[in-house]
C-alpha cells in the first residue's frame, strides 16, 4: 500500500478560490481544450491537451499540474496558486525551479452545475484502453464512468441519512452530501478516507463521518435512509487491489453487500449498487440475483453486459497493467483467472445495476422483484426514472384486473409510435411505441394496444376505451376486455402508461 502522505485539507477553501478564480472548472476546462482533447482527457490520452495548453495562462498551468501532472515553473505556478501554502500543505512537491502536484485534482460538474473536484491518486482517473496501469495496492482512483453511472441512478430525495459503502476518494458521498442531512462514508483503505475529507472540502461540501472497516463492519447495526456503493466488484483470482478486487471468492463480495443491505435500511429508505455477477453453467442468471435479494425489500436488477471469460480476464489484466509485463508472467497470470472460472463453472460475467427499496408491502410477503436485461442507451440521470419505477410497481400491485379496467391512464411523455411494415402495405407489420425518455424502451403492441395507448390522455377509464375500439373493430368487447389487462398491465410497467386519478 502507497504510503504517500495526502495533502492537509485545512486550507483548502483557499486553494478552491485560487481554482475557480483561474476557471478551472468542468466547463472552463472545456472553453480551454476543446471538445476532441476534452474528451480524449476523459480517455486518459493526454496530448491533445498538452497541445492545448502551452501558454502560461493560469488556467493552463493548473491543467498541466493536476490533470496532465507535469512538473511546472515554480514562477509561473505562484501566479496560479497561494504556492507557499499549497507546498507547506502537500498539495504540491518543489524540486529546484519547479514544482509538481502530489494529488490528481479534476473538476466536475455536480447535478446543478456546482464546481466541485475530485482528488485521487496521480495517474488514476479513470478511462482509457490501457486502464489504470498501477498494481500499487492501496492506489485510490478518481472519478470514471461506473462512479458517474451510479450516481446518475441514485434516488435524490431528500433524506436524513445517507451511508456510502467503499466510498474511494468520495464521489457518492460528495453527491449524498447535497440532499442528506448525515453522511457516512466507510472504506477498508484508510488512505480512501483521506482522498474522500479532501474531495468534499475541496468542493465545498458538508464533512462527512468517516469510518474504516470492511463492507458494514463500521456502522454495526445502524440503519440509513439512502445507501449507495460502487464497491471493488472484480471477480478475480486473488485480492491484490483493493480499489477493485473484493477478496472473497466469486461474486460473493456483491452477494454479501445487497443481501445485509436490508437489515440497514429505513422503511422506505433506497440502495443502490453496481455490480458484476456470475453465470454459472446449468443456472439462470435471474435466479441467481433473485436470491440476492433481502427479505422486506422490493427489487429492481438491470444487466447493462455480460462478458465471456477470456473478455473479462484481459480487460482487468489491462486495467492493472499486467499485459505490459513480461509475456510469459501475463500468460500466467491470465491462465490463472481462467483456472479460476473454470473451477467455479462461470461461463461469462455480467454487470449492471441494483436498487432495492424497503417496503411493507415487500415486508408482508409481496415483494416487487424484477431482474432484466438492457443494454441500450438510457437517459441520465435516471433516479427520477428509478423512482417511478417503484411507484408504478406499488400501484400494480394493489390492481387486480377489474380495476385496471376501471383506471384511468396517460401516455407518457415523448412516447412515438412506429409503424413497421414493408414500403405500400396497406397495413403494418406490427406496431412499436417507443420511448425517448428514462430507459428509452421500445415494445412492439397490436393494433388494441396502439390505438388504446393513443387515445390515452387520463379521461376515460380503460374499460370505456376497450368497448369503443371493440366497436369499432367488430370485436366481442366482453372477450377484449378479458384479454386485455395483461397488456395494460405490462404497459404500466414499462411506463409506457401513467396512472392518473379519475375526475370524477
Amino acid at each position: 500500500m502507497s504510503t504517500t502522505s495526502l495533502p492537509a485539507p485545512d486550507r483548502s477553501p483557499r486553494l478552491r478560490e485560487a481554482l475557480l478564480a483561474a476557471a478551472f472548472t468542468a466547463d472552463g476546462l472545456l472553453d480551454l481544450l476543446g471538445a476532441p482533447a476534452y474528451a480524449a482527457l476523459a480517455r486518459s490520452e493526454t496530448v491533445p491537451a498538452l497541445r492545448a495548453t502551452r501558454g502560461d495562462s493560469p488556467l493552463e498551468i493548473l491543467v498541466r499540474l493536476f490533470l496532465l501532472q507535469h512538473s511546472v515553473p515554480y514562477e509561473r505556478a505562484r501566479a496560479a496558486l497561494p504556492l507557499a501554502e499549497c507546498i507547506e500543505d502537500g498539495w504540491l512537491t518543489r524540486t529546484g525551479d519547479e514544482v509538481r502536484a502530489t494529488v490528481d485534482v479534476r473538476p466536475y460538474s455536480g447535478p446543478e452545475g456546482q464546481d466541485w473536484y475530485i482528488v485521487s491518486d496521480l495517474g488514476c482517473a479513470v478511462g482509457g484502453a490501457g486502464g489504470i496501469g498501477s498494481r500499487e495496492e492501496g492506489v485510490v482512483l478518481g472519478v470514471g464512468g461506473a462512479s458517474t453511472t451510479l450516481a446518475g441512478i441514485t434516488v435524490r430525495t431528500p433524506v436524513a441519512s445517507a451511508l456510502d459503502v467503499g466510498t474511494g476518494s468520495g464521489i457518492q458521498a460528495l453527491h449524498a452530501s447535497q440532499h442528506a442531512t448525515r453522511v457516512t462514508a466507510t472504506d477498508l483503505n484508510p488512505r480512501a478516507l483521506d482522498f474522500t475529507r479532501l474531495t468534499l472540502a475541496l468542493s465545498d461540501a458538508a464533512p462527512a463521518e468517516l469510518r474504516q472497516g470492511s463492507l458494514y463492519e463500521p456502522v454495526g447495526t445502524e440503519t440509513y435512509d439512502l445507501i449507495v456503493s460502487n464497491p471493488p466488484f472484480v471477480i478475480s483470482p486473488g485480492a491484490c487491489l483493493t480499489y477493485r478486487d473484493g477478496g472473497m471468492g466469486g461474486d460473493d463480495l456483491c452477494r454479501t453487500l445487497v443481501q445485509q443491505s436490508g437489515d440497514r435500511l429505513n422503511e422506505g429508505g433506497y440502495a443502490h449498487f453496481l455490480a458484476n455477477w456470475q453465470h454459472i453453467e446449468g443456472e439462470e442468471w435471474q435466479n441467481r440475483l433473485s436470491s440476492w435479494v433481502p427479505h422486506g425489500c422490493d427489487a429492481w436488477i438491470v444487466q447493462r453486459e455480460v462478458q465471456d471469460v477470456t473478455q473479462y480476464a484481459e480487460l482487468w489484466l489491462r486495467d492493472s497493467g499486467d499485459h505490459r509485463t513480461d509475456p510469459a508472467e501475463y500468460a500466467a497470470r491470465y491462465d490463472a483467472w481462467l483456472d479460476e472460472f473454470e473451477a467455479r463453472k462461470t461461463k461469462g460475467v455480467g454487470f449492471g445495476w441494483i436498487t432495492l427499496r424497503k417496503s411493507a408491502a415487500a415486508a408482508a410477503g409481496n415483494p416487487s422483484v424484477v431482474i432484466e436485461e438492457w443494454p441500450h442507451a438510457v437517459e441520465q440521470p435516471l433516479g427520477p426514472a428509478v423512482q417511478a419505477h417503484f411507484a408504478r410497481q406499488d400501484y400494480l400491485r394493489e390492481q387486480d384486473d377489474a380495476a385496471l379496467l376501471a383506471g384511468h391512464f396517460a401516455l407518457a411523455a415523448e412516447v412515438v409510435q412506429e409503424q413497421v411494415g414493408l414500403p405500400g402495405a396497406e397495413d403494418p407489420e406490427h406496431v412499436v411505441l417507443r420511448q425517448n425518455r428514462g430507459m428509452r424502451r421500445a415494445t412492439k403492441v397490436d393494433a388494441v394496444g396502439a390505438g388504446f395507448a393513443g387515445v390515452c390522455d387520463g379521461t376515460l377509464p380503460a374499460g370505456r376505451i376497450l368497448d369503443a375500439i371493440a366497436q369499432l373493430m367488430n370485436e366481442d368487447p366482453v372477450l377484449l376486455r378479458d384479454r386485455t389487462p395483461q397488456a395494460i398491465r405490462l404497459l404500466v410497467e414499462e411506463g409506457f402508461l401513467e396512472p392518473v386519478p379519475s375526475a370524477s
